[in-house]
């Protein structure tokens, strides 16, 4: 049976690092602040921004909130981004997505000054994470290199699988686990015995965004599995892509859906929001 890796209490113990960092940096008179930008009235994004809202200010963070109407055009959202881009008391900008359908995202995640780009979505956080520079990682990522390394997974010389090669999860992902010297094979909709590729892999992360599509028959005895999708059944019963009943069974640790990777990507918008302050102050060395 596969040990359960806790996404909810490690992403505690990271709000508290940050929480302690902040605490230091208010006798510095200097205060990390995040600016959110909701445009619409989404239902989920609205829980979002709600959640994101909570953990600035449990961090010790100061926020901006701009709640802005469905019609908005993009032309006033990008004079909005431009506007805390010049903000100094400003060190994270995010824009919530999904975006209205009249609006371009490319456009949008683009006028966010890279400096300030905490979601790590700007093709210069891409770029400098791709060539190895300091910058910003894309948080849900991010979030998987702490899970494994704070549950003591060794990362170096394994063979990893990344099934999905999306620009928020996918791709970093890869470029993340190369980082920490694992070999990284990348599967997507078009690749060939998928399940023959995934039995190699001793860290299986699955992000494909079909409900309980992996189960154990693509799974190597003892292997690490992360599950990044989370998707909603009827009932409102919460679900990963990993059949996690069948999976648990043969893995040697697993992260659950909910309470897995996703408080943990919260949790890596803190680190990027306070990371941003530092560098922005000159108190980051790197």
């Amino acid at each position: 049976m596969a040990e359960l890796i806790d996404g909810k209490a490690i992403s505690q113990a990271i709000k508290d690092e940050i929480r302690e960092e902040t605490a230091k940096l208010s006798e510095k008179n200097i205060k990390p602040c995040l600016a959110v930008i909701l445009c619409g009235n989404d239902p989920a994004s609205t829980v979002y921004v709600a959640n994101k809202k909570k953990a600035c200010e449990y961090c010790g963070f100061d926020s901006v909130s701009l709640e802005l109407p469905e019609e908005t055009s993009e032309e006033e959202l990008l004079n909005k981004i431009s506007e805390l881009n010049k903000d100094e008391r400003v060190n994270g900008i995010l824009v919530q997505l999904p975006l209205p359908s009249h609006i371009n995202e490319d456009a949008v995640i683009a006028a966010i000054a890279p400096e300030k780009d905490v979601d790590g979505f700007h093709a210069v956080s891409v770029g400098n994470l791709l060539i190895g520079r300091p910058g910003f990682v894309s948080c849900t990522p991010a979030g998987v290199i702490q899970l494994l390394k704070r549950s003591n997974v060794e990362i170096s010389g394994k063979e990893c699988v990344v099934i999905g090669r999306s620009n928020i999860v996918g791709k970093p992902m890869s470029v993340l686990m190369l980082r920490e010297n694992a070999t990284v094979t990348i599967c997507h909709s078009r690749t060939k015995d998928l399940k023959e590729v995934c039995k190699r892999a001793d860290i299986l992360i699955v992000a494909i965004g079909k409900p309980r599509m992996i189960d154990a028959s693509y799974v190597k005895d003892g292997a690490v599995v992360i599950d990044v999708g989370i998707h909603r059944l009827e009932g409102k019963k919460l679900c990963g892509d990993v059949d996690f009943e069948s999976v648990e069974k043969v893995a040697s640790k697993i992260t659950p859906v909910p309470g897995g990777v996703g408080p943990m990507t919260i949790a890596m918008l803190m680190k990027n929001c306070l990371e941003g302050c530092l560098r922005q102050n000159g108190l980051l060395n790197e």
